[in-house]
């Protein structure tokens, strides 16, 4: 096994300019950490058998529910747990780092629209 190296996210988030389309950046014990660039509203949805967290990089990012709605700025994450509904959105770039596990669809039990994201892209 070989030495690891150190993962520039700057240079990968710097690597795609395209929005809501994550990519896999690293891989550990069954999870991804996916970097995102995201810019408008994401479709509502839930994911049934998985929590999901976000760490905003850049930008400021939301995340909202049917109660309520997280503002977050660099620095800050948030764990969404399985089953809430949710939707994400930013008014500008924002570039976020997700953790989720591996076979988990970006659009969880919402219908596959432009928003779904080819799995097992990596950068």
């Amino acid at each position: 096994m070989s030495t690891p190296s150190a993962i520039d996210l700057a240079a990968k988030f710097a690597g795609f300019s395209e929005h809501w389309r994550p990519k896999t950046a690293a891989r550990l014990n069954g999870q991804d950490v996916r970097l995102v660039k995201t810019h408008g509203l994401f479709p509502w949805h839930t994911h049934a058998d998985a929590d999901e967290m976000f760490l905003v990089f850049k930008g400021r990012f939301r995340v909202e529910f049917l109660d309520r709605v997280v503002e977050l700025e660099p620095g800050q994450m948030i764990v969404v747990p399985r089953g809430v509904e949710h939707r994400t959105g930013s008014d500008e770039e924002a570039e976020v780092m997700i953790f989720e596990p591996s076979e988990v669809v970006n659009t969880g039990d919402a219908p596959v629209s432009e928003f779904t994201a080819p799995r097992g892209v990596e950068i």
